[in-house]
């Protein structure tokens, strides 16, 4: 199995590792192997692809009304 070293992170990064790592109850180099795996097969979207989408969606919505959705969640947290 391939390793890697990783110099010059700030404190701040690591202590901040650590507090995820506790959460999600792995060690540090667990947490860091899972989270450079998860990154590696991430699905990216290239930015032609990503602005046809797009395009998409404003084609399929446009001339439809939606409401305010800031309304709603205020309405959601009154009751």
């Amino acid at each position: 199995m391939a390793q890697i070293l990783v110099r010059g992170l700030d404190e701040e990064v690591v202590e901040r590792l650590k507090m995820r790592a506790k959460k999600d109850g792995r060690s540090l180099q667990s947490e860091a192997r899972h989270i450079l795996e998860q990154s590696a097969f991430e699905a990216r979207v290239d930015p032609k692809t990503a602005r046809k989408i797009s395009e998409e969606f404003h084609r399929r919505f446009r001339g439809r009304k939606f409401p305010d959705t800031a309304e709603l969640i205020r309405e959601d947290r009154e009751l």
